[in-house]
């Protein structure tokens, strides 16, 4: 199984509005944490994720997290 590229060993913390956001899940993307297709010719696809209220959310920048796509820590072991 292909391994993601690690965009970053931190998360990407963010205030976020209610909306539908696109979870960049194979660390191309230019634009982190979201997707912006650079995935095209791998396995990958993004995650859709769904805010329903105003809040800050760590979305994980490492894409390797058991709690995607938010961030559980996992970058501290990398």
């Amino acid at each position: 199984m292909a391994e993601p590229v690690v965009a970053q060993k931190s998360p990407y913390v963010q205030k976020v509005a209610p909306g539908t956001y696109f979870w960049c899940r194979c660390g191309r993307s230019q634009s982190q944490p979201f997707c912006d297709g650079s995935h095209t010719g791998t396995a990958f696809s993004p995650m859709e994720v769904k805010i329903e209220e105003p809040k800050q959310v760590a979305w994980c920048g490492c894409k390797k997290t058991s709690t995607p796509p938010f961030c559980d820590g996992t970058h501290s072991r990398i």
